[in-house]
């Protein structure tokens, strides 16, 4: 898939979180939960500007999403400490969810085309493609980023009408 496809993946999964968020704290934490998935979505193509990293390679496994999930985490739990261990807690808990979460959803949207994923190499080498759409394919991208904008704007105001 290419950033649109990438970027409405990401809120489609980041949209039950988003309710929570939404529903625990405010409408403006949902959005810049919405924000940063969306804008840390491509993350894992970064593998495409380090010459010895191969494209779909390391960069697109779940031991990359746990190790983005941990950096955030950290970095959460490092901001959270200004405010009491709870929230250093919280704060790392909900950065580690997000940062593994928008590394998953990238390699869910990369299980769409022929190419596939192998998202646990190098210790099973299995390839897994559901062979739907080219990563190219513009109706693909735009209805994974509508459907994304659709799903998390549904979420985000059923968590603001949530009683408190």
């Amino acid at each position: 898939m290419y950033r649109k496809g990438h970027v409405g993946a990401s809120l489609v999964v980041y949209a039950p979180f988003g309710f929570l968020v939404t529903a625990l704290l405010s409408i403006e934490a949902g959005l810049v939960g919405a924000a940063g998935v969306a804008s840390t979505a491509m993350v894992p193509d970064l593998d495409m500007r380090v010459p010895v990293v191969t494209h779909r390679g390391i960069t697109h496994t779940v031991w990359f999403a746990l190790f983005v999930g941990v950096v955030l985490g950290g970095v959460g739990l490092a901001v959270g400490l200004q405010r009491g261990l709870a929230e250093a807690l919280l704060f790392g808990a909900a950065a580690f969810l997000f940062g593994a979460v928008t590394i998953v959803s990238h390699i869910l949207a990369d299980a769409l085309t022929p190419t596939g994923i192998r998202p646990y190499a190098p210790v099973r080498d299995t390839e897994y493609s559901l062979d739907l759409f080219t990563a190219a394919n513009p109706f693909a991208n735009y209805g994974l980023l509508g459907l994304g904008g659709v799903v998390v704007a549904v979420a985000l105001v059923a968590g603001e009408a949530v009683p408190v």
